[in-house]
């Protein structure tokens, strides 16, 4: 389980094609500090599992069912990556319940930059859009963050300074891929009211 608070930002170090999977390095030296095999690592939102550690980076296989739903298939060397561990029970949960089950991907749309803040735009697969309410959690690239408004085919969220800083998303401009992550207690909530209905 994650949180959606981002420890650092990462670097790709190689993403090598496998015939149905890749295998991803990446450096992140704050992750690294205690990983060991097995242990889980979140790259842009998605869950990974600790192949390997050397020095200050890991490696992780990527299967092709989270290629073909995230945007890791797009990274490349020297690409920056939100980079999170799992969350240990004994921590504070500051952002919200995050699996790593990226749902899907949306896309920058626009950035509007105000004096303190700045407001991003993010297109919304259709098939998300039940899930995503006005001051609702979303995982964009695995950031925690909180819905400002939502549109049939979009939604927004606001950006303070520490996650423009500190994450992708300071650095995303229109036209780049984003991954998704809907709140699972939606998904949960309408899987038992619907069976209720059946």
């Amino acid at each position: 389980m994650f949180t959606g608070i981002v420890e650092e930002l990462g670097e790709v170090v190689a993403l090598e094609p496998q015939p149905d999977a890749a295998r991803l390095s990446v450096r992140g030296e704050i992750v690294t500090g205690d990983a060991r095999h097995g242990d889980s690592i979140a790259v842009n939102g998605v869950c990974l599992t600790v192949a390997g550690v050397e020095g200050d980076t890991f490696t992780a296989d990527v299967m092709k069912e989270t290629l073909n739903r995230s945007s890791l298939g797009a990274l490349r060397p020297g690409s920056r990556v939100n980079l999170e561990r799992a969350v240990r029970a004994d921590q504070r949960l500051g952002g919200h319940i995050m699996q790593g089950h990226v749902d899907g991907t949306g896309v920058v749309l626009s950035r509007e930059p105000a004096e303190h803040w700045e407001v991003v735009r993010v297109s919304l697969p259709e098939n998300l859009n039940r899930y995503v309410v006005e001051k609702g959690s979303i995982a964009v690239d695995g950031i925690s963050l909180t819905v400002v408004a939502v549109e049939p085919d979009a939604f927004s969220v606001s950006l303070i300074p520490t996650t423009l800083g500190l994450t992708t998303l300071g650095r995303k401009q229109p036209g780049e891929p984003v991954n998704l992550e809907v709140d699972v207690i939606a998904k949960y909530v309408e899987k038992l009211t619907l069976g209720a209905r059946a």
